[in-house]
């Protein structure tokens, strides 16, 4: 399919829209395929919709279980360092 070709789809009674298999297949939207719908002044606009919605830190800090004691700056540190460590030793 060229990008120059036009290809032409019916709304349904329903409002549905059946995109070409050409444009599913050259986009991976599989059956289920959630998608965001913008409209613009030059038309319709499908894109990908994101899987979680938009979320700033303060949000979801101390949303994960935690047991234990907190852990300090120094052991917070020293734990990325050692890992630090593991990745680059690893390569």
């Amino acid at each position: 399919m060229g990008s120059s070709e036009k290809l032409v789809t019916t709304v349904s009674t329903k409002g549905q829209v059946i995109l070409p298999s050409a444009i599913r297949k050259r986009r991976d939207w599989g059956a289920g395929t959630r998608l965001q719908v913008e409209d613009t002044p030059d038309g319709v606009l499908l894109k990908p919709a994101p899987a979680f919605a938009p979320t700033r830190p303060e949000q979801v800090f101390g949303m994960l279980p935690h047991s234990g004691k907190p852990k300090t700056l120094e052991e917070m540190e020293a734990g990325v360092l050692a890992e630090a460590r593991r990745r680059h030793a690893r390569d």
